[in-house]
């Protein structure tokens, strides 16, 4: 029996869970919260560094307000977020809020997605698509759909 290590959602401690368990609503031992959920996280500089470990690939989308693309694709990463619960974590960063992080990731242009495994970055793309285009890239990247 595999163990996946899974940061909360909530919280961000990390959680070890049985690989086969992902679909059950894994609770987090540190809050009693579930560890995984159906739409994307918000990504701050503070839970950073814990929301990228992990074996569950985590999916950022660097977005801003003001970003038209940025809002047209919203939609589209809410409703993968919730196709992908327990294969791969979404979270959202916001560049204004978290400019420093943005630098930090080298951000250049809105939105951007970053996949992140095992506390590495593995794939970056700009650009808003659709959800057909999001989840096959994600299968490029080698993300078990």
């Amino acid at each position: 029996m595999t163990a996946w290590i899974i940061p909360c959602a909530q919280c961000d401690a990390l959680n070890r869970v049985p690989a086969e368990r992902t679909a059950d609503q894994p609770r987090c031992g540190a809050c009693g919260q579930s560890v995984l959920q159906g739409k994307p996280l918000q990504l701050t500089a503070a839970r950073y560094g814990k929301q990228i470990k992990g074996d569950v690939p985590l999916l950022v989308d660097v977005w801003a307000s003001w970003c038209g693309p940025c809002r047209q694709f919203a939609p589209v990463f809410e409703q993968a977020a919730q196709q992908l619960q327990g294969v791969c974590r979404l979270a959202t960063l916001d560049s204004e809020a978290e400019q420093s992080l943005a630098g930090q990731l080298g951000i250049r242009s809105i939105p951007s997605l970053i996949l992140f495994k095992n506390g590495k970055e593995v794939a970056r793309q700009s650009g808003a698509m659709t959800l057909a285009q999001l989840l096959g890239w994600l299968r490029q990247q080698g993300v078990e759909l």
